[in-house]
């Protein structure tokens, strides 16, 4: 059985997913692959696992960085729980790029390359945002780029963590003009 609850942030709603012992998801409302680890039936319940989540997402959201992180299952492949183990890592305040990622995962490995846009798929997966920081990952130039929760609410998120904005910078959408 899965187990849902909700949880409304300065940013809007949230819902946590658990398989009843541990976190499998944490999407705002609306975001790109919303509910993605959920399976068919699913119960909305107040569990100790999100009373943990809940406290961390307090904390947070009070703009502080948590010291502990509530037990996470990470339902994938082997190379995204990769991926995601590094995002973990990333400290509050600070990125880390698409390219480094992929750095580090060549590394772990033993490959001899790895595609940023591979790590970026990885990243854009993640069904546990925020306690596992995909916000944090930036472009090679620092553009603000693939967040499945929207750009404004990474912008928001990396002001309140308090990251040097000035380094990064937010990609314009570019006009198509037709004649």
């Amino acid at each position: 059985m899965t187990y849902t609850y909700s949880y409304h942030s300065p940013l809007g709603g949230i819902m946590l997913a658990s398989d009843g012992a541990k976190l499998i998801g944490l999407w705002f409302d609306g975001q790109k692959y919303f509910g993605s680890t959920l399976s068919g039936l699913h119960e909305e319940k107040l569990l100790p696992i999100f009373e943990q989540a809940e406290h961390w997402l307090d904390i947070y959201f009070s703009g502080q960085a948590p010291d502990f992180t509530p037990p996470l299952a990470m339902q994938t492949t082997p190379f995204r729980k990769a991926v995601w183990e590094i995002l973990l890592a990333i400290p509050y305040g600070q990125t880390m790029t698409y390219g480094e990622i992929a750095n580090k995962i060549t590394e772990q490995s033993g490959l001899s390359g790895m595609s940023a846009q591979a790590v970026g798929g990885a990243v854009g997966h993640n069904p546990i945002s925020l306690i596992i920081p995909c916000h944090r990952v930036v472009g090679a130039n620092g553009s603000l780029t693939g967040y499945a929760g929207g750009i404004d609410k990474k912008i928001k998120l990396l002001t309140m963590e308090h990251v040097n904005m000035s380094s990064l910078f937010i990609p314009r959408k570019r006009k198509i003009y037709r004649s």
